[in-house]
């Protein structure tokens, strides 16, 4: 499909994190900047949590002409014919937001992560670091999952880091000093949910993972696909030319669906841009289109 025509009917962002996990907006806020930014659609796809979506849902009056799709992004695990390090996580679209077995075991996901941040300020005041749980949930913006990008936020405040990044990459990153894994949904198990409660599910930023060559990602979706997996994440604010072009082949080689986002977080990563990411990405509307008609497909389907 010739993505590049969509380009004249508006852009859209299908990757956006918000106050429901780690971002520092409530969803109602970043429907306001949204509507600002000119994109033509918006999907939330928070951290293992729906609530987000629940919440535009329950105001979709003031949705006005943004198209609005229910998102999530689910932590996975990298499936056992695939060790990798990076961040492997399936994002799922169009779902119904109230699926009991999806919501149960999104309430485990989330039990996981607030579970080992006292572990990880633990580990911080022996590194030296004076800080306290309670400081971290004053940075949540009142609403949000805690996790390490609000320990990240408390260590650049207190001066420990220089940035959130540095935060990451010196003390609380995978490997560092601070870092405490989390249980994570088998890769499998993550599509299946998205399946079951009606909705699409992709593989996000497959940039991201820590891969030997490109070769490495046909032999992954040669896997997931017939796993499940409906699409992938072509656009995205770190991906290089190379890669986004590479995707968006795989895609094509598969009959994937592309989606594309900016991963917005707020004030927790400023140099992402809503809508815009570092001020290049521009995914078009097309994209959009393409997924809601897979979507109304499977709603309509016996």
């Amino acid at each position: 499909m010739d993505y590049k025509s969509g380009y004249n009917f508006g852009n859209i962002d299908l990757h956006i994190h918000s106050t429901a996990s780690d971002g520092s907006l409530d969803p109602l806020e970043i429907l306001t900047i949204a509507k600002k930014a000119g994109l033509k659609a918006i999907a939330l796809t928070d951290h293992d949590s729906v609530e987000g979506s629940k919440k535009i849902l329950a105001h979709r009056h003031l949705l006005g002409p943004v198209k609005f799709l229910t998102g999530v992004e689910i932590s996975a695990a990298s499936p056992d014919f695939f060790s990798v390090s990076g961040s492997f996580h399936i994002l799922g679209y169009g779902f119904d937001v109230d699926h009991p077995e999806l919501n149960q075991t999104l309430l485990q996901q989330q039990n996981a992560r607030k579970n080992r941040n006292p572990g990880i300020i633990a580990r911080l005041n022996e590194l030296g670091f004076d800080m306290s749980l309670d400081e971290v949930i004053s940075e949540s913006e009142e609403k949000a999952q805690i996790g390490r990008p609000h320990i990240a936020r408390v260590m650049v405040k207190k001066g420990f880091a220089r940035s959130i990044d540095d935060a990451f990459d010196t003390y609380i990153g995978k490997g560092k000093p601070a870092y405490i894994d989390k249980p994570r949904v088998d890769t499998v198990q993550a599509i299946k949910l998205i399946l079951l409660a009606g909705g699409i599910p992709i593989l996000a930023h497959p940039g991201l993972l820590d891969v030997v060559d490109f070769d490495a990602y046909e032999y992954l979706l040669s896997e997931l696909v017939p796993m499940g997996l409906k699409g992938v994440e072509v656009y995205y604010p770190n991906h290089s030319v190379e890669e986004t072009d590479y995707f968006a082949e795989l895609a094509e080689k598969f009959d994937l669906l592309v989606t594309g986002g900016s991963d917005f977080h707020g004030a927790i990563n400023p140099e992402i841009q809503l809508g815009t990411g570092k001020g290049d990405l521009c995914v078009p509307y097309v994209i959009f289109e393409r997924l809601k008609r897979e979507i109304n497909q499977i709603k309509s389907s016996p």
